[in-house]
């Protein structure tokens, strides 16, 4: 296993993007935004992730896991800091609530960097034809 810093910044920037898509509140009004939620947002961006790494599963799980995990504390803290100017103390409340979802998050970035790395073998099969033994 080897961890492909490409892979990781690909699958940081798509957790980053549907992270701060799907936040908490909109600020200064009582509306939610649909939450696609933590499983879903390490999903895909392990999918990313590990698609881009490629290789065995285990090899696509690092990457999506580490990409998950670092994309995920950047969006905690941007939506804190926006939590926090739009209802002061509170907002500290999304950080602490964040921290313990942040470490439940590298599991489905994990699974979708596995299941990334499976269709990119999976793609590049089905282009080149048959695996030479």
């Amino acid at each position: 296993m080897k961890l492909n810093v490409r892979a990781v910044i690909y699958g940081f920037v798509a957790t980053v993007i549907v992270g701060l898509l799907s936040g908490a509140v909109v600020p200064f009004t009582d509306m939610s935004l649909p939450a696609v939620g933590y499983g879903l947002t390490g999903v895909i961006g392990g999918l990313v992730a590990g698609y881009v790494a490629g290789g065995s599963l285990g090899n696509g799980a690092l990457n999506g896991g580490v990409a998950t995990i670092v994309g995920a504390l950047v969006a905690l803290v941007i939506l804190t800091l926006i939590g926090t100017l739009a209802a002061g103390l509170l907002g500290v409340g999304i950080f602490v609530a964040g921290i313990v979802l942040l470490v439940v998050a590298a599991i489905p970035g994990a699974v979708g960097g596995a299941i990334g790395a499976w269709a990119k073998g999976r793609s590049e099969t089905r282009m080149t034809g048959r695996p030479t033994a």
